[in-house]
């Protein structure tokens, strides 16, 4: 039976660290799932460093579009795994198919809302077809100013709606703030 953990929080607040320090302590075979896609030499730094704060022998797997595929495939070789982070796989998955979300019509909008939900759902779905131990990393973006510009507007609504979604859907929540981590259910 599968265990699933959501560690959210602020940018820097410790999340990943948190996230890594709960997979190291299963010492087992671990997988990193990656969803960022490094765009620009900063992007390019930020992953060499999450690269080098994870220990060597974790497989790391580079992907934000239909993980569920790989989920029974990772099951079979690996005992935890790390999804870091849904908030970059939100960001990637809005821009698949190129629309333009200050042009966007409402409902193009929710299609491409419940577009993104469905590639959760159905992730959460596999996982709980396994035995994994499944750590997932978010950012808590909601507890800021609502931006002023529909893209941000869109942005912090599809995530906000989707962290509640995992909420609901993990054994253990941990909200992390100035490092340190504090359960928040299970």
């Amino acid at each position: 039976m599968s265990k699933i953990i959501l560690v959210t929080g602020g940018a820097r607040s410790g999340k990943s660290g948190f996230a890594e320090s709960l997979c190291r302590e299963q010492n087992n075979s671990t997988a990193y799932i990656a969803t960022s896609v490094a765009f620009d030499d900063e992007m390019k730094e930020r992953v060499r460093k999450h690269q080098e704060s994870r220990p060597k022998e974790w497989k790391t797997y580079e992907i934000y579009k239909d993980i569920y595929k790989i989920i029974k495939e990772l099951g079979e070789k690996h005992q935890t795994v790390i999804l870091d982070c849904i908030t970059l796989l939100v960001n990637n998955l809005m821009f698949v198919d190129g629309i333009d979300i200050d042009k966007a019509s409402e409902q193009e909008i929710n299609d491409l809302e419940a577009y993104i939900k469905d590639q959760v759902k159905k992730l959460i779905e596999e996982v709980k077809r396994t035995d994994l131990y499944f750590v997932m990393v978010t950012n808590e973006i909601g507890l800021g100013v609502v931006p002023s510009y529909k893209l941000g507007r869109v942005y912090c609504d599809f995530v906000g709606r989707i962290n509640q979604m995992l909420g609901r859907l993990s054994d253990e929540v941990y909200f992390t703030v100035c490092g340190i981590p504090t359960k928040i259910k299970g």
